[in-house]
């Protein structure tokens, strides 16, 4: 199915469940502008929130005061899924996500009821930390699951213990993702959340994982508190994350890796803008956590009604209540 074909009214009504969203912010009809910049397959794949306990203590956790009272995707939505995707071959990949999905006792069985329903790609999104166990590892591969998107928080043992807060973090899931380096047919991407304590490693993350041959895309996440205010001042000033987001794109893009970068000002990024992509997967989660989502009140930026950006996010409440709107700094993209 071509992403000109891709229907997100009969898609939702398929999934049927409460709490469910599409995450495309760029028209279907414009998806291939930034072909061979990033994998920008966003909308072939649908994303399951199957857990919800973690065992890191990631400074920057967007959840950590709801996931106590968070439900995962119930199994009858995963099996109706699963039907649909018999039926209609609608999507390319799922994705299995959650605080820590790996923490899934049954991760296996899911992939592979995944797998004979027909999709194509099975993707974990997980801390890694579980994947330095080589033999699960490779449990997961022959289960299916040839995606696993990895999140990385510093760029190197240091730096990435302390933001986790969790001491052998880095060096498990630098073992795994080495371990799964060694297939050829398994995709590696990461994604690293950008605050006060993040930003200034960008380009060493991208260095430090430049031996991953099968790490295909970085993924940068520009921080949100899921609130109001930052309460824990980890929203990082967007002029003095610019310099080292700049580099680690051109150092990625200079590696042959594909890169998204997400809730950045695409003004700001200049000729850098098409890496931009602020769009996500079908996501079928929890409706609480929409009510929590919603307090960051995006697309606030004063330029927004004269900007032609379709993919841009604008800012939020608590970046404006710290920053200020920025209007001198932010530039609208003509028309």
């Amino acid at each position: 199915m071509g992403s000109s074909e891709f229907d997100i009214t009969a898609a939702l009504a398929a999934i049927n469940a409460p709490g469910t969203r599409g995450g495309l912010t760029t028209p279907i009809d414009k998806l291939g502008r930034l072909k061979g910049l990033s994998l920008k397959d966003h909308e072939k794949y649908v994303s399951l929130t199957m857990e919800f306990r973690c065992n890191l203590k990631c400074v920057h956790c967007m959840i950590e005061g709801t996931m106590d009272h968070l439900k995962p995707t119930s199994d009858e939505t995963f099996a109706r899924i699963c039907q649909d995707q018999r039926e209609t071959g609608r999507w390319e990949g799922l994705v299995l996500t959650g605080s820590e999905i790996t923490l899934r006792r049954d991760l296996t069985e899911l992939a592979q009821q995944a797998k004979s329903a027909g999709f194509k790609h099975i993707r974990i999104q997980t801390h890694g930390m579980h994947l330095g166990r080589t033999d699960y590892a490779d449990r997961l591969v022959e289960a299916g699951i040839d995606e696993y998107f990895v999140s990385v928080a510093g760029s190197d043992r240091e730096s990435h213990d302390c933001i986790t807060q969790v001491n052998g973090a880095w060096d498990k899931m630098m073992r795994g993702m080495e371990h799964l380096d060694q297939y050829g047919h398994v995709k590696l991407i990461t994604n690293s959340v950008v605050t006060t304590e993040s930003y200034m490693l960008l380009p060493d993350m991208v260095a430090n994982l430049d031996h991953l041959k099968q790490l295909i895309q970085m993924e940068f996440w520009n921080f949100f508190p899921m609130a109001e205010i930052d309460e824990k001042g980890l929203a990082a000033r967007h002029s003095d994350i610019l310099p080292y987001l700049q580099e680690a794109i051109l150092a990625c893009r200079a590696g042959g890796r594909y890169v998204e970068v997400k809730n950045f000002p695409e003004c700001l990024l200049a000729e850098l803008g098409d890496a931009l992509v602020n769009a996500q997967p079908t996501l079928v989660i929890d409706p609480a956590f929409w009510t929590e989502f919603d307090r960051n009140e995006f697309h606030q930026c004063p330029h927004r009604m004269d900007c032609a950006s379709t993919e841009c996010l604008g800012l939020t409440s608590a970046y404006i209540a710290r920053y200020g709107d920025e209007r001198e700094l932010l530039n609208p993209l003509p028309q």
